[in-house]
């Protein structure tokens, strides 16, 4: 069934397609891991929707998974700003229409430049056009370049725009921004230095999944989310917003392994202020506003509930200001 008139048609992900959905054929594929969606990528995603609005074609991200780098390394090497689901969410916020996901494994690994070009953007999803940054490349052992693209555009009948190297945005300047630099700020708890990288807060998604309620048994019932494997965030305190069914509440979150009480496996530990719902098993979404404090161990409990009223108060303070 198609959208009514004047309304957006939902945002498509599909893996693998042998053929383009009909949602998304004759699109404009934006080529990219685009790992973060920060404010660099935004140079090469901006192009994409102008000119698929001057061709009248949906817009989507031709994007790989796992990340290539982790396929290579045979684990997971790469902390992952935005695995797909945050990716995919992003994307929509964007505007485009679409993400088009392709498994990155031995046998993708394989594929020649000319085979990617010819099988997979001519044959299986028969682009109308094609975006990807000046330093793209692809195929086996990265053998394809941008001109490789423009030159089997002209060959095969769809458009190819290389987006050159962007160094100023609205926001400033672009020479630090890149993924890694997003990474080594959420690695050091710098939650503000990854807002100015990405150009927005950093989010995590997750279903609350049930706990030892230890938090309930302190007064503070918390929201519970196991993170991403690949991820490496600080652990420690942090002013946050969780968002819930599109309603947004402000609170203060843990991220760590609760050495007072069991050091375990990494878990992210959310206190909404002044909400006195179920949040068990919702599907939510973390921002991140603020850092607070190193995770530390208590001597006891009391102790550890002293702090937890003073990081809330802390919190409250930080999110009424930002």
């Amino acid at each position: 069934m198609s959208a009514p008139a004047g309304a957006r048609a939902p945002f498509l992900v599909c893996r693998d397609p042998q053929a383009a959905p009909p949602a998304l054929e004759r699109c404009v594929a934006v080529i990219g891991n685009f790992d973060g969606v920060h404010r660099g990528h935004r140079a090469v995603l901006d192009k994409g929707l102008a000119l698929a609005k001057r061709l009248s074609r949906p817009c989507a991200v031709l994007t790989f998974e796992p990340h290539p780098a982790d396929f290579f390394a045979g684990r997971d090497v790469v902390f992952r700003l935005t695995p797909e689901p945050a990716k995919a969410l992003i994307l929509e916020r964007l505007g485009l229409d679409g993400m088009i996901v392709l498994t990155f494994d031995a046998r993708l690994a394989r594929v020649s430049a000319d085979d990617f070009i010819q099988d997979i953007l001519v044959r299986r999803l028969g682009v109308s056009a094609v975006v990807v940054g000046f330093d793209f490349h692809f195929g086996q052992g990265r053998a394809g370049s941008p001109a490789d693209l423009l030159e089997a555009g002209g060959k095969h009948g769809f458009a190819v725009e290389i987006v050159e190297k962007v160094r100023t945005d609205p926001q400033g300047s672009l020479e630090a921004v890149h993924s890694t630099a997003v990474r080594a700020a959420l690695e050091r708890g710098d939650v503000d230095q990854a807002r100015r990288l990405l150009g927005r807060p950093w989010f995590v998604l997750g279903r609350v999944k049930h706990g030892r309620k230890l938090g309930r048994e302190l007064g503070f019932p918390t929201a519970n989310l196991t993170l991403d494997p690949s991820c490496r965030l600080r652990h420690g305190i942090y002013a946050v917003r969780l968002t819930v069914e599109g309603t947004q509440h402000r609170g203060v979150a843990s991220f760590g392994r609760r050495p007072t009480f069991d050091d375990g496996a990494p878990l992210l530990e959310t206190f909404v202020f002044d909400f006195d719902g179920d949040l068990y098993d919702r599907d939510v979404e973390v921002e991140f506003a603020g850092w607070i404090r190193s995770e530390e161990a208590f001597p006891d409990a009391a102790s550890l509930v002293v702090q937890m009223r003073k990081d809330a108060e802390a919190a409250r303070l930080m999110l009424a200001v930002s």
